[in-house]
């Protein structure tokens, strides 16, 4: 099985790869200090990663917002000094075992034998589509707004960003801005899902458009839009990362 480690503490990779060493079934192929280099490692080896052991506390990302970002994650086992996050950590399907540090061999080679019966038994995972019948394509590439009893056309492509201000929505484009009396949940519904996102309680983004990512906020040309916790993984799950 290949696996990764992700764990901001040396000492905690160290002890975890010595461990995984006894065991000629482990190969690991990759450790990490931080979510987001690991993301960018899976992005490119996601098919041929078995196992992930995990960190629930790191900068930036908790090992749950990490788990958030993974399409279909394979098997992972949470390895924290943390024993409070036990009942939410079984929630996901892909999480084997729950570690806490300091770690004994003993309960380590528990985990690994619960994620190997995983990978020798793989479920499979229905999609969106796959449930409820066939997708909707994202066909529409316009809209009509109503701006003093003219009906104006917005080429959707055009669109940076939708923040919402009371009653009214702003519609800024690459280059001009409208307002219009709606709410961003009825223009959400309008807009591609592969093209927008809502990243904040007042502001759906053109993820195609981000310039760039700092902390919790994007720049979108002139424009940076905060990101909630909340949205930032799926955000993160957007990205095409090298």
């Amino acid at each position: 099985m290949n696996c990764i480690i992700i764990d901001d503490e040396a000492l905690a990779r160290t002890i975890i790869a010595q461990m995984t060493s006894k065991d000629p079934e482990l190969n690991i192929t990759g450790e990490f200090s931080n979510a987001l280099s690991a993301m960018k490692f899976l992005n490119e080896n996601h098919d041929s990663t078995n196992l992930i052991f995990l960190d629930i506390h790191m900068p930036d990302f908790t090992g749950f917002d990490f788990i958030k970002t993974i399409k279909n994650p394979p098997a992972v086992i949470l390895i924290t000094s943390d024993k409070n996050f036990a009942i939410e950590a079984f929630e996901y399907d892909c999480i084997v075992d729950y570690l806490v540090k300091p770690l004994t061999e003993e309960r380590f080679l528990k985990a690994v034998n619960k994620a190997k019966a995983k990978n020798e038994s793989p479920t499979t995972v229905k999609t969106e589509s796959s449930q409820n019948g066939s997708q909707p394509a994202d066909t529409a590439n316009e809209f009509y707004v109503n701006i003093d009893r003219r009906l104006i056309k917005i080429e959707i492509p055009t669109i940076n960003i939708i923040e919402a201000k009371g009653d009214y929505i702003q519609i800024k484009t690459e280059t001009k801005n409208y307002t219009v009396h709606s709410t961003l949940k009825k223009i959400e519904e309008k807009l591609p899902p592969s093209l927008f996102l809502k990243v904040h309680r007042t502001y759906i983004i053109n993820t195609k458009k981000i310039i760039d990512i700092e902390d919790n906020s994007v720049l979108i040309g002139k424009d940076v839009v905060p990101v909630s916790r909340a949205n930032r993984p799926e955000l993160m799950k957007r990205l095409n990362m090298l």
